[in-house]
């Protein structure tokens, strides 16, 4: 159980940043001492975001415990420098879920099961099994959406039950500027707060997003129409980067006004932030072969993994397009970068482009790296083009392939359900000596990696190709094992590495994944 509360919602746009600010003033109330946790509710049905498209809502996080989740909580690792959980999410799926079981069960007694308090009661439970001193509760989408109308009402209800002074309520709404009449209009936000009041939720700060500094009469008039003190209305303009909103959030001295009102007893000042992001960055040009382009956060956290490892995010390169270029074509496009990344995904679309590229990147020594499918497409283009079985594939493409290079894992092979059946979460992994992983990890035998997989290299049947932790010419070298392969190399390639788990989730700000800082500098050392 949390001592006190900082509840974030949001009003008039969804995707205007609450789980940036939320994680950003998370990060600075832990510089102050405290213990901070956070919880993501997410109000939409699925039980978690393990099934959801990835052109449709970004990337699904991978927990340490092996639980699907929205791509917010990707921030709150990276910012906080702690390892989400399960716990750490709630969806109006597994509250509704619970709720039905219960009452199937019949421990409700015979009541009649209602909104209110038996769905109320159940989200209340959950945000009171997280043991902490601050819980940043970041409520999604925005103040007027139906589904989440019943996670404020629950929280409106825990406010007075554990005493509203140990409450905070952060508004984050946004100003839009008009370009025809040159000024901010700040009514939407107005009637935002105004649907939060009618919820009986009196918001005790007001973050203005706007695409540039707001004018001081427009924040005066959020104040005086939101019924918020002045000091408490805060303008966040757009940053050049999401690491930098800490920092402003610092100057504007958002962490004083916190502890102020939660009567929080911090234990130190801040004087520094001890925030390690990178303020110059790498000239080099990195490509990212892909298949989803619906969203800008469709691969997150592998372009934050290669930001905070000092170069600019890579360029997303569509695979479909590569599918119908020829090699010469494929040449000229990418002859332009430096260092090519192919990331992980699902089903057969793009995947024949994927495997061009990665043919270019083995024959031109172009450094590459290879994350869960990335590594599987890496194998089937080895097995095509250097051991000459030109109908390789993985039985996720085409199940009547005669040289099923990568296969469903077997236990795979009963499961009937798509939802949280994968093979999730961390894993200790063993490193095998005399491999460039090895050197990459720092030397350690073993490390604890998160997956998201149902195929693996089909290595009992075609072990033909593979030498395990040795350089053997016209072989793949394999540098990590469980029960299944796990990463694979070639000694000969300035940077040619495959990985069947996900290295971009364990990403910190200030500690980025060895493998995506090896990957940075073989590209600066192959220039």
């Amino acid at each position: 159980m949390a001592e006190k509360y900082i509840i974030v919602t949001g009003g008039v746009l969804s995707g205007i940043g609450k789980g940036v600010v939320s994680a950003s003033i998370g990060r600075l109330l832990k510089e102050l001492g405290l213990k901070v946790n956070s919880l993501k509710i997410d109000p939409y049905l699925n039980v978690d975001a393990g099934t959801m498209n990835p052109n449709q809502h970004g990337e699904v996080f991978v927990t340490e415990d092996g639980y699907e989740a929205d791509l917010d909580l990707g921030h709150y690792e990276r910012f906080l420098g702690i390892e989400m959980k399960s716990f750490n999410n709630m969806t109006a799926g597994q509250v509704y879920k619970y709720v039905i079981e219960k009452e199937r069960e019949g421990k409700y007694l015979g009541a009649t099961v209602q909104m209110v308090p038996h769905v109320t009661e159940r989200i209340k439970e959950r945000i009171e099994e997280i043991d902490t001193e601050v819980l940043l509760i970041e409520i999604g989408g925005t103040v007027g959406d139906i589904e989440g109308e019943i996670f404020l009402e629950a929280v409106r209800e825990l406010s007075f039950e554990k005493g509203r002074e140990n409450f905070m309520f952060i508004h984050v709404t946004f100003v839009p500027y008009l370009h025809v009449t040159n000024e901010f209009k700040t009514k939407p936000t107005q009637q935002s707060v105004q649907l939060l009041r009618r919820i009986g939720i009196q918001p005790d700060m007001l973050l203005v997003r706007t695409e540039k500094e707001i004018d001081l009469s427009s924040l005066e008039k959020v104040a005086l129409f939101g019924g918020v003190p002045l000091e408490y209305v805060v303008n966040l303009p757009d940053l050049a980067n999401v690491y930098e909103v800490p920092e402003m959030l610092y100057e504007k001295n958002i962490h004083a006004l916190i502890t102020s009102k939660l009567n929080l007893d911090t234990s130190k000042e801040v004087g520094v932030l001890s925030w390690k992001c990178p303020k110059t960055f790498k000239n080099l040009k990195i490509a990212m072969i892909c298949k989803y382009l619906g969203t800008d956060d469709a691969y997150k956290s592998i372009m934050e993994s290669v930001f905070l490892s000092g170069a600019k995010r890579p360029d997303l390169i569509n695979s479909e397009e590569l599918e119908e270029m020829n090699e010469e074509e494929i040449k000229i496009l990418l002859s332009k970068y430096e260092g090519i990344i192919i990331p992980g995904g699902f089903g057969a679309r793009g995947i024949e482009g994927k495997i061009k590229a990665i043919k270019y990147a083995r024959e031109n020594n172009v450094p590459l790296l290879g994350i869960c499918l990335g590594m599987q497409l890496m194998v089937i283009e080895y097995a095509r083009n250097v051991f000459g079985y030109k109908e390789a594939n993985s039985t996720e493409f085409d199940e009547n392939t005669p040289y099923p290079v990568i296969d469903l894992m077997e236990e795979q092979k009963k499961m009937l359900n798509l939802g949280g059946t994968m093979r999730l979460g961390a894993q200790n992994i063993e490193i095998l000596p005399n491999t460039k992983l090895h050197e990459i990890y720092g030397g350690k035998n073993s490390v604890f990696e998160r997956h998201r997989h149902r195929y693996e290299v089909n290595y009992k049947e075609f072990d033909n190709m593979f030498e395990k932790g040795k350089n053997t010419p016209n072989k793949l070298s394999i540098s990590a094992m469980t029960d299944f392969v796990e990463a694979i190399e070639l000694s000969s390639h300035p940077f040619y590495i495959g990985i069947q788990y996900h290295p971009e989730f364990k990403t910190k700000v200030g500690d980025p994944h060895p493998i995506f800082k090896a990957f940075i500098e073989a590209i600066e050392q192959n220039k």
